[in-house]
C-alpha cells in the first residue's frame, strides 16, 4: 500500500490516506497546533485528532535534543501516541526577524528565551526532526514578508530549494518510515511560485507545502496564487497548505485540492472568548450569553458542549477563570475536527459543493 493515496473526488477536493510511523491520517485534515509540545490550555489526550503540529525551531530550544532523546523521542516526552509534524522554523525566521541572520550555507541567530547564539544548518533541521522522532518532517525554508521586493523573493526561493536538497541529502541517512515536506515559495509573483515548486519537484519529497502566503497579502490575491500553486503540485503526494484556519477559507481551499492545515486560531480565538459555531463565531464575552442555557453549539459533542453552558462560560471569562479559556479552545478544535469530518464525508458522498453552499450560507461571521 502506499504512504499516500486519494481514495476518492470530488472536482479538485480529494479524499485521502496518509500514512505515518504512528498511524494513518485521514485527509483533508486539520492539524492542532502545539508549538512548544503543548496545545496552549488543552491536554491533548482531550482531544480525538490524528496527527498535531509542534514547532522544531522551539523545541531545538527547549528542552532541546538532549532532553527529548532521553525520554525517547518527542512522543513519549508528550505522551501522544498518534502523529505529530514538525515544522522546521522558516516561519520564526520571518517573524522573528530581528533575532535571524541568513547564511549561504544556513541561519545565525538568538534564542528568545536567553539571547544565545546559534547556527542552524538546512541538513541540521532536519536531522534534530528525525532524532526526535516527527512523523511529517518539513525542510528549512525561507518565508518573506507582503510586500517584498522581487529581487528579495528570487533570492528567498533561490535559498529555499538550496537548503530543501540539502534537508533531502541529510535524510537519506534515516530509514524510518519518516516523512520530508519540502515548502514552496515564491511570495505573491505566480512565476517564481513555479520556479520554486517545479525545482523541488525534481527531488523525491514526501509531500509538499505551499508556504509564504498569509503573511499580509489581500484574501483575494492570497487565494489566486494558492490555487496556482496547488495545480502545480504532483497528484499523487499529500498537498499542505501551511498557516490555514478560518472554516470558509478551508472549505474553498480543499475545493483547490489541498489535503491537509494547521493554524493557531482555534486557541488564540479561544483564549479571547470567541467560540466556533457551525453558524458562525459568537463571543462568550458579550452579556446576552449570560443566562444562556445552551452549550456553545448544540451539534458538538466535546466535552465542554456536553456539561457546561454559555451562561457559565460567559461567567468564567468575567470573574478571569483560565477554565474559560481551556473550554473554549478545546471546542474549538472540536469544531475544526468534526468540520474536517464533514468535508471528508461530503467528499465521499459526492455532495461538498452542496455541503459547502449550505455551510456559507450559515456562517455568519460573528455575533
Amino acid at each position: 500500500m502506499k504512504d499516500f493515496e486519494v481514495t476518492a473526488r470530488c472536482g479538485k477536493a480529494r479524499l485521502g490516506r496518509l500514512t505515518t510511523p504512528h498511524g494513518v491520517v485521514d485527509t483533508p485534515v486539520f492539524m492542532p497546533v502545539g508549538t512548544q509540545a503543548s496545545i496552549k490550555g488543552v491536554p491533548h489526550d482531550m482531544l480525538n485528532c490524528p496527527v498535531i503540529l509542534s514547532n522544531a525551531y522551539y523545541l531545538y530550544l527547549k528542552p532541546g535534543l538532549e532532553i527529548l532523546k532521553n525520554f525517547g523521542g518527542l512522543h513519549r516526552f508528550m505522551n501522544w501516541n498518534n502523529s505529530i509534524l514538525t515544522d522546521s522554523g522558516g516561519f520564526q525566521i520571518f517573524s522573528l526577524s530581528a533575532l535571524f541572520k541568513i547564511r549561504e550555507n544556513g541561519v545565525e541567530f538568538r534564542s528568545k528565551f536567553d539571547g544565545s547564539k546559534h547556527f542552524l544548518t538546512p541538513e541540521e533541521a532536519v536531522s534534530f526532526q528525525f532524532e526526535i522522532g516527527s512523523d511529517i518532517i518539513m525542510s528549512l525554508d525561507r518565508c518573506m514578508k507582503y510586500p517584498s521586493p522581487r529581487a528579495d523573493i528570487a533570492s528567498a526561493v533561490n535559498t529555499t530549494c538550496a537548503w530543501a536538497e540539502k534537508g533531502l541529502s541529510a535524510a537519506k541517512r534515516y530509514e524510518t518510515g519518516q516523512k520530508l515536506f519540502a515548502i514552496t515559495q515564491g511570495g505573491t509573483f505566480p512565476d517564481l511560485r513555479r520556479e520554486c515548486t517545479e525545482k523541488l519537484m525534481e527531488h523525491p519529497f514526501d509531500g509538499f507545502a505551499v508556504g509564504g502566503l498569509g503573511v499580509g497579502e489581500p484574501l483575494l490575491l492570497r487565494q489566486e496564487r494558492l490555487a496556482e500553486n496547488l495545480d502545480m503540485l504532483p497528484a499523487d503526494k499529500p498537498r499542505y497548505v501551511m498557516g490555514m484556519g478560518p472554516a470558509p477559507e478551508i472549505w474553498d481551499t480543499v475545493e483547490m485540492g489541498a489535503d491537509m492545515f494547521d493554524c493557531v486560531l482555534p486557541t488564540r480565538n479561544g483564549r479571547n472568548a470567541q467560540a466556533f459555531t457551525f453558524s458562525g463565531k459568537i463571543n462568550l464575552r458579550n452579556a446576552k450569553f449570560k443566562n444562556d442555557k445552551l452549550p456553545i453549539d448544540s451539534s458538538c459533542g466535546c466535552p465542554a458542549c456536553l456539561k457546561y453552558s454559555r451562561g457559565y462560560i460567559h461567567h468564567l471569562f468575567n470573574v478571569r477563570e483560565m477554565l474559560a479559556q481551556t473550554l473554549t479552545s478545546l471546542h474549538n478544535i472540536s469544531f475544526m475536527i468534526d468540520l474536517t469530518q464533514l468535508i471528508r464525508d461530503s467528499i465521499k458522498n459526492g455532495t461538498f459543493p452542496e455541503e459547502k453552499k449550505k455551510f456559507m450560507n450559515n456562517w455568519k461571521g460573528e455575533n
